[in-house]
């Protein structure tokens, strides 16, 4: 048995395929879902998705959102999405590492707030593209 998995930015659809387990980024930390999971709506961090597929990891940088499990159907509504394989292991580091500048140069809150949010981003796409956790 598989999930029918839907991942969809609001301008196009990310990824429409079958997996044997996913594990998401949860807002509250990592959650598996595997075939028969009982119904869930939850709402996602910026991380990695990652979903296998005949005994194959791939994982994909979801940039926050919402999913929904219902009849083995997984439907993951996100602001953003990138596949790893699209991802530039140096250009991600770089910009990974220029975050990290930019967030310890940051004078006020909404600054914080903006370089935060990008660090989160860029870690995921490093992580992603490494595929281990950093």
């Amino acid at each position: 048995m598989t999930l029918n998995i839907q991942v969809i930015a609001p301008d196009r659809t990310v990824w429409d395929a079958t997996a044997e387990e996913v594990i998401l980024p949860s807002s509250t930390g990592q959650l598996g879902i595997l075939t028969g999971h009982a119904p869930l709506l939850t709402a996602l961090d910026i991380g990695v998705m990652r979903v296998r597929i005949d005994k194959e990891w791939m994982s994909i940088v979801l940039m926050g959102g919402f999913a929904e499990v219902e009849n083995n159907d997984l439907t993951i509504l996100v602001n953003g999405a990138e596949e790893a394989s699209q991802i530039n292991l140096e250009t991600a580091q770089a910009n990974l590492d220029k975050a990290i500048e930019e967030l310890e140069k940051s004078n006020s809150t909404k600054e914080k707030i903006e370089n935060a949010q990008k660090l989160r981003k860029a870690r995921a796409r490093v992580q992603a593209a490494t595929a281990v956790s950093i």
